[in-house]
């Protein structure tokens, strides 16, 4: 009786879906070091609350779903990607590169097409998750790493201008247009408070946590400042008023054409949120000393928290990399760092909003201008200058392109070119050259001199692609008087279509002056696309000769020699 073949096949992959599905849960040793020692945790969501607040509630009225949404997305979200995510570090929450994705969608679709939009991207990280593309970031080359965060560093000291100068309404598609416009604003009618607030309170982070590194300068600044404006009724910008509560919209549901519609920004917003969230991640691995998130349970918590926020009324949601370098550098240890963050959030609304509405904005603008100068890895940045110029200009590109337009083309720009300079590398690295002829055996001296001047040997190292076999085809269509050339391709690492089609085109024009190829060596990997693109048949659909080992194909050239030596009349064999 035949044995049922199906049966293990399917066994096997519902095995290995369990096997993903179990390694992107949740599991103790996520919180274990948190129950042990909550302190640093508590603390440090406590100050990544504080400055989540302003920027939760204006990100939600800047997607135009109003400053409740963006609270209730920076509290869920916030939970279930605390919960699920894969980095002990990331603080998730509205983000100002996805308002910019929103707010299209508002316009066109209104609240629901957002809440839609959400809930189909959430789907689509989470499919995301479980077919193990997160993995793909590890490809992201660190100068692209680099450039990112030094850029995103830059972004984010420019979204505090404005509030750092006590200005408002600046105006601008891009983050640097509104700064320099609340630069020319600011430059009409100049105060010294607010900037001296904002100077102040960053000086006191940097100096205090240089020397004092555990003692929560953050948290104290900020205080201090409140207070400060608080007695000396001090003309500062405040927080203002917030809801003292979340007053969600309701889910309804859309069309189904409308529904097909949403696709494409569906996967805009699950696009951007993946990368945002991916590479805040990596970014907060490099602030912290022996740390490595899980890109693929990463995708999953994200794609969780986008089909959680909808419910409740909350915007798309991706991790935050100021939130997150905050969390970081206030000494959180574990998870419980951004479950407390938004734990705190929540009690905030509804426990003490009017305290918190009486926060200076320079004050919170000081703090994230000192989060940004520990954002930037300095000895890395210098690392990868001295290293090699193509490196340097990998991570200048992204660098520019974050801070100039958007990450989501910054990261492209920066892989382009570390993929077209690597290229070029790999291109130059691969090399043609002459070999000596194995001559060891019992053949006579005038034989061996016969032998160097009709046999010529090359070796073909490194990838023959299509960056690289154009020169090949230059430097073997010079070759000379010689009846046979040997082709020792056993150090080939790569060879694709178009170098397998040069290749051929080399034979063809050697053989067309009388000239036969032997080819030694040949990988199992590279047969395939030497025989289906027929270089081992000549155009009459004789077979070309292949040989396993150098040794062999020598033999044969001697063969072909002596025959055309002894009849010179005769054409060779080949």
């Amino acid at each position: 009786m035949s044995e049922p073949r199906s049966v293990p096949a399917s066994g096997g992959r519902v095995a290995d879906a369990a096997r993903a599905a179990v390694v992107l849960m949740p599991r103790w040793s996520d919180w274990s070091p948190a129950v042990r020692a909550p302190g640093a945790d508590l603390l440090a969501g406590l100050i990544v609350a504080l400055v989540a607040l302003p920027l939760a509630l204006g990100f939600g009225i800047s997607s135009r779903l109003g400053a409740a949404a963006g609270l209730t997305t920076a509290v869920v979200a916030g939970v279930v990607a605390a919960v699920f995510g894969g980095s002990r570090f990331q603080v998730s929450g509205p983000t100002g590169a996805m308002t910019v994705v929103l707010v299209p969608i508002v316009a066109q679709y209104g609240p629901t097409g957002v809440l839609a939009v959400g809930l189909i991207a959430g789907i689509i990280l989470v499919l995301l998750a479980f077919a193990g593309v997160g993995r793909a970031v590890r490809f992201v080359p660190a100068p692209v790493i680099e450039g990112f965060t030094a850029g995103i560093a830059v972004v984010i000291a420019l979204q505090q201008v404005p509030a750092a100068l006590g200005v408002s309404g600046a105006e601008g598609e891009k983050v640097w247009q509104s700064a320099f416009d609340a630069v020319r604003r600011y430059l009409e009618n100049p105060s010294v408070l607010t900037p001296a607030t904002a100077l102040c309170v960053a000086a006191v982070i940097l100096v205090g946590g240089r020397y004092l590194p555990r003692v929560p300068f953050s948290l104290l600044a900020v205080a201090v400042a409140t207070i400060v404006a608080q007695l000396f009724h001090l003309d500062l910008a405040r927080i203002g008023s917030i809801p003292s509560g979340f007053a969600a919209p309701s889910l309804d549901f859309l069309h189904p054409g409308e529904v097909t519609s949403l696709l494409a920004p569906a996967l805009a917003v699950a696009a951007l949120g993946a990368l945002e969230s991916l590479l805040s991640a990596t970014a907060a691995d490099s602030m912290a000393v022996g740390t490595r998130h899980n890109p693929d349970r990463e995708l999953l918590g994200q794609g969780l928290a986008n089909i959680a926020a909808p419910l409740f009324g909350g915007v798309p949601a991706t991790g935050a990399i100021a939130r997150t370098a905050v969390n970081v550098r206030s000494g959180a240890r574990t998870r419980l760092a951004a479950l407390t963050h938004a734990a705190i959030l929540a009690a905030i609304v509804y426990l003490a909003a009017g305290l918190v509405a009486e926060i200076p904005l320079a004050a919170l603008a000081g703090v994230l201008l000192a989060t940004t100068v520990r954002m930037v890895e300095t000895a890395s940045i210098l690392a990868i200058v001295r290293a090699t110029r193509a490196d340097t200009i990998v991570m200048v590109a992204t660098f520019l392109v974050t801070v100039v337009f958007d990450l989501v083309a910054a990261v492209a720009v920066g892989v382009g070119f570390a993929a077209i300079l690597a290229l070029r590398a790999v291109a130059r690295s691969a090399r043609i050259e002459q070999v000596p002829l194995d001559e060891t055996g019992d053949h006579l001296a005038e034989e061996h001199e016969l032998l160097r001047e009709h046999i010529v040997a090359y070796r073909i190292d490194g990838a023959l692609f299509f960056a690289a076999a154009h020169r090949f085809l230059l430097e073997l269509a010079e070759v000379s008087d010689v009846k046979v050339v040997i082709l020792r391709m056993s150090r080939i690492t790569a060879l694709d279509a178009t170098g397998t089609l040069v290749l051929q085109d080399v034979i063809a024009k050697l053989e067309n002056r009388q000239i036969t190829v032997l080819i030694a060596g040949a990988k199992p990997e590279h047969l395939r696309p030497l025989a289906a693109l027929g270089v081992f048949t000549t155009s009459d659909g004789e077979s070309r000769r292949l040989f396993a080992t150098t040794p062999e194909a020598i033999e044969h050239a001697r063969a072909i020699v002596f025959a055309d030596t002894r009849h010179p009349t005769i054409a060779s064999e080949d």
